[in-house]
């Protein structure tokens, strides 16, 4: 196509009659630069890439986090204790509840809490998959055209009630799953929370304490995948070694649109 453009270019030359060598090489030249100059990319074709950034984005974030140690081996996602449970951290070295092993008890739910998350990750990518199919022109151009997570504010603005919502079942029924031991998490927890609350019965200085592991557990896993997103969309929007396409290369070049 580019020698085309060339050869048409020297035709017309030649067929007006033009012999100055100066004109001549101004023509090229020009003919040159028009021909090695990519064609703007098309609304639909700068849609499309972005689309295929952010489905590659989810889909790497949930492969990382559904991954033995996703969760629990990354400080970043790691899913600790309930809030509720402060009180057993801070006390964890009192005598009655060290005589009951609270230490391995507490170590043993933030493992299972996570594998949980872990067995339950992959589920959230056809959500993403759908939130992205149903975004709008005014959307994408918006994201394309914003900082390192506009995409992953946007998921969490339009997203995040509906992924909690569906990905709740999903977390219930694996923190009831029978996991490392033959024990779920919800019952490491329960295990734990009765042992405390019954030392804590008899003091005067504990609290015995309450709490919904699933709902806690749901929200802090489905806050982990945003954390992952976000990660992934600064690194394609950053790094040209992320943009795996030649889409994508020219996507996220503004000079380009």
């Amino acid at each position: 196509m580019r020698n085309l453009l060339r050869i048409s270019l020297i035709a017309g030359i030649l067929f007006l009659g033009i012999s100055s060598c100066d004109v001549l090489q101004e023509v090229l030249d020009t003919a040159n630069t028009v021909a090695d100059t990519p064609a703007k990319l098309s609304t639909e074709e700068v849609v499309r890439g972005l689309k295929e950034a952010l489905n590659n984005g989810t889909q790497t974030a949930a492969k990382k986090l559904s991954a033995t140690n996703g969760y629990f081996g990354d400080q970043a996602v790691k899913i600790l204790l309930p809030p509720q449970a402060k009180i057993i951290m801070d006390n964890k070295d009192n005598t009655a509840l060290k005589a009951i092993g609270i230490t391995k008890m507490i170590d043993d739910v933030i493992l299972r809490m996570n594998r949980s998350a872990e067995n339950a990750a992959t589920q959230a990518v056809p959500i993403f998959a759908k939130a992205i199919t149903d975004m709008s022109l005014q959307d994408a151009w918006g994201i394309l055209k914003g900082n390192d997570t506009t995409a992953t504010h946007y998921f969490r603005q339009h997203t995040t009630s509906q992924l909690q919502q569906a990905f709740r079942p999903i977390m219930s029924q694996s923190l009831n799953k029978k996991l490392v031991g033959g024990v779920s998490a919800n019952e490491a927890w329960n295990k734990l929370a009765k042992a405390y609350n019954k030392v804590a019965a008899f003091s005067a200085s504990l609290k015995t304490v309450n709490a919904d592991l699933t709902n806690y557990a749901t929200s802090k896993a489905v806050d982990g995948v945003f954390k992952k997103i976000a990660l992934q969309e600064k690194a394609i929007r950053t790094n040209p070694m992320e943009r795996t396409t030649d889409l994508l290369k020219r996507v996220f070049d503004k000079a380009n649109w």
